[in-house]
């Protein structure tokens, strides 16, 4: 018989069904996991070996938890994942507001249903999926709408005095009663909403208006702050932090193979974008390192943090600039191309807090130094490294290059130009196919013309070529030729 099938209290009492506490129900289920090899929060990259080992020991502690870190490092995400720890299925007194347990009932209601039903009692069963609550903590959150309430109206329609404990409204908590309960945001929870929270985190009692009620409710508090809220004075009242068992630091991807990993999870890409655009490694390897560059960017606010969002939408924008390049060419398969690059600024723009200098460049000037700053990084670890002061006459892996580009006066290259018309102007320059196969003789060829691209693009940064953006495009030119043409 599935346990579910139960329909009343005395089918329940047969079973030998025992009640089990939330935070025991986590313990003993991430024991298993555990004791199996199983991974705890699957899909959670990263934070093997720092964030949820902590995360494991706080639960088997039983502990309530808060989660510090900047926004975007999958503080709600680790929290939603624990619903994976509850039991299946949990029995509750069919019509209980709190989900009361039907072997150890704490509302009147349940109380009283059961002293008139005895083993007849209507049970119904609440899934894991249905045992999660979440509250945005904003300063509008009032204690009526996370405790509870008198309720005027319930009082007027049984006829009832302001006395009786039915006239009562339960909040947000009481009803989250056997459930993962998470309050983001917690320093913009009012100081006097926080206080509110104090007997139910140690004693697990309420209190609502007049009413002295002693409710021991059965819930897994989850916090998530960030840490320049927190550690402000005033942002959290001491008592609420030292209610809390646990506090877990998070943060960013340590390496770009583990940033691509979640960015790669997260996209939402159409079936189709995935068969139409051909997106080559360094391109992803380049898309993850502005993630990590806008940490260190003296334009950005680091204190803000830089969201992993950021690499998710940028890699969104990125092919659907491919693919927006390719419809309008008529082609059915395209290549990502560097200068599709481009596309990812709005994307860059709306997630990074910038700091006073970032202000005066302008959000989407520093995206583009965002790029830059990538290129730069990477060029060495594919090519000789550019020298910033060369003896005069030398002759490096780059000066054909440069050559070429001082007796041809540079080239433009256009956002929407076809495929083959793109493979024309790069391969036209021969001195870059020769860098390639003497360098990177290894490398696919559906990835030669992004690496000839990157090859320029990394020139510019290193201030051995110029590039100028016009409306439809890029122009690149030798570093004299561009200077002369300025004047």
């Amino acid at each position: 018989m599935k346990i579910e099938n139960i329909k009343t209290l005395g089918e329940l009492k047969k079973t030998g069904y025992e009640s089990k506490s939330i935070k025991d129900e986590l313990r003993l289920n991430l024991r298993e996991k555990i004791k199996s090899g199983k991974p705890t929060f699957e899909g959670v990259h990263g934070f093997e070996n720092t964030v949820i080992p902590e995360l494991e020991r706080a639960i088997l502690s039983r502990h309530n938890i808060n989660l510090l870190g900047l926004r975007g490092q999958a503080k709600t995400r680790l929290a939603r994942k624990m619903i994976e720890l509850l039991d299946e299925y949990i029995p509750f007194v069919t019509g209980s507001e709190i989900n009361d347990d039907p072997l150890k009932p704490i509302s009147r209601f349940a109380k009283d249903l059961i002293a008139e039903k005895g083993d007849e009692t209507p049970i119904s069963w609440l899934h894991r999926s249905d045992r999660f609550f979440e509250k945005l903590a904003t300063p509008d959150v009032t204690v009526a709408d996370l405790i509870g309430d008198v309720d005027p109206i319930k009082a007027a329609n049984l006829k009832l005095s302001y006395a009786d404990d039915r006239v009562i409204h339960f909040g947000m908590i009481p009803r989250a009663n056997r459930c993962i309960f998470v309050i983001n945001e917690l320093p913009d929870l009012q100081a006097r909403i926080q206080v509110a929270l104090f007997n139910i985190l140690q004693e697990g009692d309420i209190q609502i208006r007049g009413f002295k009620l002693r409710m021991p409710l059965d819930m897994q508090f989850v916090f998530t702050a960030n840490p320049e809220d927190y550690t402000n004075r005033g942002s959290i009242v001491t008592p609420l932090k030292d209610r809390i068992g646990s506090q877990i630091l998070t943060h960013y991807p340590d390496t770009i193979k583990i940033a691509r990993t979640i960015t790669e999870q997260e996209a939402k890409l159409d079936k189709v974008q995935n068969e139409m655009v051909y997106v080559p490694s360094l391109a992803r390897d380049l898309l993850e390192q502005i993630s990590f560059e806008a940490r260190e960017s003296e334009y950005i606010d680091n204190k803000s943090g830089v969201s992993a969002r950021l690499s998710i939408t940028a890699f969104e924008n990125l092919l659907s600039t491919a693919e927006r390049r390719a419809l309008k060419s008529g082609a059915e398969h395209t290549t990502l191309r560097l200068s599709d690059f481009m596309g990812i600024i709005p994307a860059i723009t709306g997630k990074v807090e910038l700091v006073y200098e970032g202000e005066q460049e302008g959000a989407a000037v520093v995206a583009q130094h965002l790029l830059g700053d990538a290129i730069h990084t990477f060029f060495p670890a594919y090519f000789p490294k550019i020298e910033k002061l060369e003896k005069q006459d030398e002759k490096t892996a780059y000066t054909d290059i440069i050559e070429w580009f001082f007796a041809e006066s540079g080239f433009e290259l256009l956002d929407d130009c076809s495929d083959e018309e793109y493979e024309r102007i790069l391969g036209s320059i021969v001195p870059l196919e020769v860098l390639i196969k003497k360098y990177q003789p290894q490398l696919a060829k559906e990835d030669k013309f992004f690496m000839k691209e990157f090859i320029l693009w990394a020139l510019v940064e290193y201030k051995k070529l110029s590039k100028d953006r016009f409306s439809e495009g890029y122009q690149f030119k030798d570093i004299y030729g561009s200077y002369i043409s300025k004047l």
